[in-house]
């Protein structure tokens, strides 16, 4: 006879990710047994097993849940009918309240996804690396000199990495909250990435100028030789 999944099995299960991801935050994975994982949880190792097989079973599910809600964030954010502006300030606020309830999973995401096997870790890197390339896309709509400038991808980064470390220093129940933080974050970008677009106009409009200076000198080196070339000889 097959055994019977409990009514609370999936409550259990999550419960058991949220222990070991704040373990695995604050220790370290490699430093984390499952022994410690099942005490924190109040739980014997053979129950802790019939949850989940292992520790590195917990890391991926850890990682990998993270890296798909973000996934799925953003995908639900760039489906809605709104203004591109309005839009990268949704993907912001989301993405930053999504980080208040996740800071150990995040840093598990961050810190701990080397210990993954090369086919997981590529899976997890892989929905990372579209989490990036949708904040990218909504940094081009938003602002499309960045992107014909080929810098939506620096700042998007840029702006991950305003909000990738707020988990170190902002501590829960302090004056400033996440969703204040979330509209920080994103005045300080949209203030900043129009300088940034004039910086870039600028440099290119300098290249420009220096290539029509190039040709011109070619021009001018041809135009010498060709004269010297057609110079009657005396």
């Amino acid at each position: 006879m097959s055994r019977t999944r409990a009514v609370n099995f999936d409550d259990q299960q999550a419960m058991i990710l949220a222990h070991a991801a704040q373990l695995f935050a604050q220790r370290g994975y490699m430093a984390t047994s499952m022994k410690q994982v099942a005490e924190a949880c109040g739980l014997s190792k053979a129950t802790l097993y019939h949850y989940h097989r292992d520790k590195y079973g917990l890391l991926v599910r850890i990682a990998e849940g993270h890296v798909t809600r973000l996934h799925e964030l953003v995908a639900d954010v760039m489906a809605q009918k709104l203004t591109p502006d309005v839009r990268l300030r949704e993907l912001i606020r989301r993405i930053v309240s999504e980080y208040a309830d996740a800071q150990n999973a995040h840093r598990v995401l961050t810190e701990d996804v080397k210990f993954l096997e090369p086919v997981d870790r590529e899976r997890v890197l892989g929905r990372e690396r579209d989490v990036v390339a949708g904040f990218a896309r909504a940094v081009t709509d938003a602002y499309p000199q960045a992107g014909a400038a080929r810098l939506s991808k620096p700042l998007s980064m840029l702006l991950f990495g305003m909000i990738n470390w707020l988990f170190t220093w902002m501590k829960p129940g302090g004056e400033l909250t996440h969703e204040a933080m979330a509209d920080i974050v994103a005045d300080l970008f949209s203030g900043g990435v129009p300088q940034v677009e004039m910086a870039a106009r600028r440099a290119a409009a300098e290249a420009d100028e220096k290539a029509v200076e190039k040709a011109e000198e070619i021009a001018d080196e041809r135009a010498v030789e060709k004269a010297r070339v057609l110079a009657p000889s005396k």
